[in-house]
């Protein structure tokens, strides 16, 4: 018997169908906002774009450009109008106090000598020259701890995966006990001991799981990003090379593209202009002056439009910029002396970087080759004895826990490689090792 279309079921079918066909739609719209995992250069990219600090930075330099204009302006002229020969008092009962009156209009202008605008410009552009790598050693640091938390971010998902895998291997585990139990092939105290240790696995993931939601915390507030931590993932090789470069590749690298070197270097030179800028204006500038009068001469009456000219010339002889010129001068010795110390800094840093890193390949490369490989076969023979009576409970115990200890310290020391690398790319001013 075929139901009727009006009938309570077809409606109550038709109702779940309504139903399902919203709810799928539902969780398809929540899938196409869910952002799709960002890589490093994506990363990178959303953080320059986006970080406010190297923003207000970026401004700065910015600001120094623009007093490349300022030092390069040319003095204004100076234009004087004045009067003279104004009537105070009336004479002979007459007041006429505009018909004597003077005017007067004067033009004056600084010339500036010894090259001092020329030089003030040298000296604004240096200037900006030393923030610009100012802003790129900035951007420099600032991408090493972004570095840092991205490499956080990948390991505690690396370790939430490995407590995941454990807690699901040791809960098949227990659900062999619980059928050796029930066959009567194991005691009831054994089993519970064996589901007892399932409490160090549970707290294992949820701890993972809370340091991978930090570690996300962190990141996004360096990208200065709202997205929603459900939303947000990252990605990227989690692994380690064995293959490094000399220590002197590496010191060569930073040699040429160390930002705070090259800030170092040119403060010298701009120690240097200002040197000069300060002999220059221990010179002399003299003033141009011009003016023209309307002054009516009743002895001469055709002298009533007057032209003059003069120059006015300081005399430099208490103040010739001394304290200025030896200010500048010891300026050039101080910022050598710090381009030495920059220069001994960047072999310091890549020095202890290239040594950090090289311990940390030295310590991966037995797990590779040795341990992770024994842990697995310890595991799964002192597992298989064990269900075969061959082995202790506390045999079976302590192989699950060695191979807990062995996985999660391989993973700790890679993103400790990777937090090396991070710190050789910060020394060297380049992403180096990727």
């Amino acid at each position: 018997m075929t139901p009727d279309r009006h009938s309570p079921v077809v409606n109550a079918r038709k109702a779940m169908g309504r139903f399902l066909l919203s709810f799928a739609c539902t969780m398809a719209a929540m899938s196409s906002f869910a952002q799709s995992p960002l890589s490093w250069e994506q990363v990178k990219t959303r953080f320059e774009s986006a970080n406010p600090v190297l923003q207000a930075d970026a401004v700065n330099v910015d600001e120094m450009r623009t007093e490349e204009i300022t030092a390069f302006l040319r003095p204004n002229p100076q234009y004087t109008i004045s009067s003279d020969g104004t009537q105070l008092l009336p004479h002979n009962g007459t007041w006429q106090p505009t018909k004597g009156t003077q005017l007067q209009n004067a033009f004056s202008y600084l010339h500036e000598r010894q090259r001092k605008r020329e030089l003030r410009l040298e000296s604004a552009k240096e200037g900006t020259q030393i923030a610009t790598s100012l802003h790129s050693d900035l951007d420099r640091n600032m991408l090493f701890n972004l570095r840092v938390a991205f490499v956080n971010v990948m390991q505690a998902k690396a370790v939430l995966d490995l407590t995941r895998q454990e807690l699901d291997y040791y809960d098949h585990i227990i659900q062999i006990s619980q059928d050796r139990h029930r066959l009567g092939d194991m005691s009831q105290i054994d089993l519970d001991r064996v589901e007892l240790q399932r409490v160090q696995y549970d707290s294992d993931w949820q701890t993972a799981e809370v340091n991978l939601r930090t570690a996300k915390i962190q990141l996004l507030q360096m990208l200065n990003d709202k997205t929603p931590l459900d939303q947000f993932d990252v990605q990227g090789p989690f692994d380690f090379s064995d293959q490094l470069e000399t220590l002197d590749y590496f010191r060569q690298i930073a040699i040429d593209n160390r930002p705070d070197l090259r800030a170092a270097v040119e403060s010298v030179q701009l120690a240097k202009t200002n040197y000069k800028l300060a002999l220059a204006n221990g010179s002399t500038d003299p003033t141009f002056s011009s003016w023209y009068s309307y002054n009516p001469s009743f002895n001469n009456p055709n002298d009533q439009h007057t032209l003059g000219l003069s120059v006015s010339v300081p005399l430099r002889i208490f103040d010739r910029n001394q304290g200025e010129k030896e200010r500048s001068q010891l300026d050039i010795g101080r910022n050598e002396r710090l381009q030495d110390a920059a220069h001994a800094q960047v072999f310091s840093d890549v020095d202890s970087a290239y040594t950090q890193l090289n311990s940390n390949i030295v310590l991966l490369k037995p797990y590779r080759t040795k341990y992770l490989d024994q842990a697995t076969r310890v595991r799964e023979t002192v597992t298989f004895a064990w269900q075969h009576g061959a082995a202790s409970l506390m045999d079976f115990l302590n192989a699950q826990s060695d191979y807990r200890q062995v996985q999660l310290a391989y993973v700790q020391l890679v993103g400790s490689y990777l937090s090396a690398v991070s710190q050789l790319n910060l020394a060297v001013a380049k992403e180096a090792i990727n």
